[in-house]
């Protein structure tokens, strides 16, 4: 087992002594410096195989890196040695924007959770470009998908504008680009997930993915990520437009506003998106439903609740092609890279390569 797998749980404690997000500042702090010294790769450099194809691109294996965790394209080379298949970084918006007042993540350990309400806090895309395009680990050949929202101060009625940018930025970069509607943290931007909205952004980046193409001399594709508190209605109606107007995948899904599971625990009323243990069963629900509606190739990522490899099996077995981790790095560590692509290669997988 990796020297860092074994460290992780004596190191946890004090990262959970510090305030939430500055413990989580500190960690990635320090992973830059041990990578930079040459050293992470000797104490951690995982490489899991379980090879697929999605997307259209060969990924070493189906788990990958949630966007949130990496907002600036900062760390990736850092992070790369964690063993994913695929890294997502964002949500980066057109402008640098702060996000919402401190504090604003919170955690709920009897749970397995969090609370954030971070709001797109990021540098801005100039200043995210920059940092992927440094980044040794996309020049190698590792999968990236860059993440787009809309920034605070634009109306919801010209959000479409945001993601034009956004995607017009990303587009010569990224391996997939992920459109961002279901942030509970940024002011009405779930009702972007509502048909006539939809249809509109939907619409917008079809014709803005065109002209991109069409100038770079390569289709990248573009995924949508949804939001977990959607009804069956809902899921099948987002499912017919994401067909209609050839949306590559799906991203299934963001942190919720539900509160069950965490009910009079410290911090639950705290406003924000919960993510965590008790996202896990919401998110399986909208992934078979989405299964259910798309098409059997279809490509469905999972993510939500993962803590340990059987609820990344769990994630495919209802329907998902990969997986994404976030909040169960947070209370398991790197570990939970290879636990998880151990279980899913148990699976049988007609994607697999």
């Amino acid at each position: 087992m990796s020297l860092a797998y074994r460290l992780y749980p004596l190191i946890r404690p004090v990262l959970f002594s510090m305030d939430p997000e500055r413990a989580h500042e500190r960690t990635l702090e320090g992973l830059n410096r041990l990578h930079q010294w040459g050293l992470l790769k000797k104490v951690l450099d995982a490489k899991p195989s379980a090879p697929l194809r999605m997307l259209g691109l060969n990924m070493p294996n189906p788990v990958g890196l949630a966007a949130g965790l990496d907002k600036n394209g900062a760390y990736i080379d850092a992070l790369s040695h964690m063993g994913f298949g695929f890294m997502e970084v964002g949500t980066v918006t057109p402008k640098a924007q702060p996000g919402n007042p401190k504090p604003r993540m919170f955690r709920l350990p009897q749970a397995n959770a969090l609370i954030n309400r971070l709001g797109f806090n990021n540098q801005g895309l100039e200043a995210f470009l920059a940092n992927v395009a440094r980044s040794e680990w996309k020049k190698r050949g590792g999968i990236l998908g860059l993440n787009i929202g809309k920034n605070a101060a634009t109306p919801i009625e010209q959000a479409a504008d945001d993601y034009l940018l956004g995607l017009a930025g990303v587009y010569a970069h990224a391996d997939y680009v992920t459109v961002n509607i279901s942030s509970p943290n940024t002011q009405n931007l779930r009702a972007l997930q509502q048909v006539d909205e939809l249809t509109g952004l939907l619409t917008a980046l079809r014709e803005k993915r065109k002209e991109l193409a069409d100038k770079h001399g390569r289709a990248v594709p573009v995924v949508v990520k949804i939001a977990p508190d959607l009804d069956a209605n809902q899921i099948a109606t987002i499912a017919g437009l994401l067909s209609q107007y050839e949306i590559d995948g799906v991203i299934a899904t963001n942190t919720t506003l539900s509160r069950k599971g965490v009910n009079g625990l410290p911090h639950a009323k705290e406003k924000g998106g919960l993510s965590g243990l008790p996202v896990h069963e919401a998110s399986l629900k909208v992934i078979r439903g989405l299964r259910q509606e798309l098409a059997a190739d279809y490509p469905i990522i999972g993510v939500g609740g993962i803590m340990e490899g059987a609820q990344a099996a769990e994630k495919v077995q209802a329907g998902a092609n990969a997986i994404q981790l976030y909040t169960g790095l947070i209370y398991r560590g790197p570990v939970l890279v290879d636990e998880c692509v151990r279980a899913i290669a148990q699976i049988s997988r007609p994607d697999a390569a």
